[in-house]
């Protein structure tokens, strides 16, 4: 994480978030390139890592041996990153001195989704993003006289699949989990609205209070055409390739009146001799851009999965925002108005044991 700035400033967290979305689209744009391969998500399918004791998927099994290099390089002290893997070594080298940002009482574990996100990633994100491979995948194998199950899914290659899935989980999890940095900067901004809702456990009347409508419609209208651009296939003369689509229309051109646009259903049909004032004609074939990934299922993932997956981070980490302090700590941040921050509301409280 880089400290320079103010770290739970909302502009610096808004332009965190759409690094991000480019990072995360062009993860989908590379893993969509390879089939499912649905092996690697299996615990168990491989007898070459059970045999070596780990009993877990492929993927997890990268996973972690990722992530255990990864932390070796200190990369989990930073507060902005959550591994999946747990029980990793200790960094080789001296841990950087983070200023406190998030709030998080001592006895309290930190909240870490990535558990869900994998579950999710595996069953529902995966297998969307790479359909159209496995679709390609399998029209190879029955021109190859392989059919039934044989055909779908499944292109051999397990490190380059496993390897993007790791990097695009990665981006989701930093994603999803930047989430607290910004209910921490909002409950700076103002902890009076929040401590009541805090209070009562009251998580509707917190998620209203950091949800954004517009915002939420601006982040995947901007989705929308970052796919549309990054997915577009490029010909080797440097134009977007174009496919022939056929307009369901056709029009009858009269010597008598302007051109007269009509719906297929309003046309003569096929054995239906045509008036003597008109010609039926075709309409010119539209052409098309060729798009690498689904643009829709871009937006989808993050209208149905990962802005909901957020807001729960979000108003999970506001409830714990008041755990371990005094009743004289909560008064005084209800008596912060708008706009007023202060140090002491990040710093742990002071805990009594007996």
């Amino acid at each position: 994480m880089d400290t320079r700035e103010d770290p739970l400033s909302l502009d610096r967290i808004r332009n965190v978030l759409i690094r991000l979305e480019d990072t995360i689209i062009f993860g989908i744009i590379e893993r969509a390139q390879f089939a499912l391969n649905p092996r690697i998500y299996q615990r168990g399918a491989f007898k070459e890592l059970t045999d070596t004791g780990f009993n877990g998927s492929w993927l997890e099994w990268f996973l972690k041996e990722i992530e255990t290099f990864h932390a070796k390089a200190r990369r989990y002290t930073s507060p902005d990153e959550y591994p999946f893997t747990k029980d990793l070594p200790p960094p080789l080298l001296p841990a950087l001195n983070f200023p406190k940002i998030l709030y998080q009482h001592p006895n309290c574990v930190d909240l870490n989704v990535n558990p869900s996100i994998l579950s999710f990633y595996t069953r529902t994100v995966a297998p969307r993003i790479t359909h159209r491979a496995t679709l390609e995948l399998a029209a190879r194998n029955r021109a190859k006289g392989i059919i039934g199950d044989e055909e779908y899914e499944d292109d051999g290659n397990y490190g380059s699949a496993a390897t993007i899935d790791v990097e695009l989980l990665h981006a989701i999890s930093k994603r999803v989990h930047y989430g607290k940095f910004v209910s921490e900067s909002k409950f700076q901004s103002n902890p009076a609205a929040f401590v009541p809702h805090i209070l009562r456990k009251d998580r509707n009347a917190l998620g209203d209070l950091i949800t954004k409508p517009a915002v939420e419609r601006a982040v995947l209208n901007r989705l929308g055409k970052k796919a549309s651009h990054y997915g577009a296939d490029i010909g080797m003369d440097g134009e977007i390739k174009k496919s022939p689509k056929p307009v369901p229309r056709r029009r009858i051109s009269t010597s008598r009146s302007p051109q007269v646009d009509l719906q297929a259903r309003d046309l003569p049909k096929a054995d239906s001799p045509l008036s003597t004032a008109g010609t039926l004609v075709d309409e010119d074939v539209e052409e098309h851009p060729e798009w690498k990934i689904d643009v829709e299922e871009v937006k989808n993932l993050y209208e149905k999965w990962i802005i909901p997956l957020t807001k729960e981070v979000e108003v999970e980490y506001l409830i714990h925002r008041l755990d371990g302090m005094t009743e004289e700590q909560i008064s005084a941040l209800q008596h912060q108005g708008d706009a007023q921050s202060t140090e002491t509301s990040l710093r742990p409280p002071t805990i009594t044991t007996n």
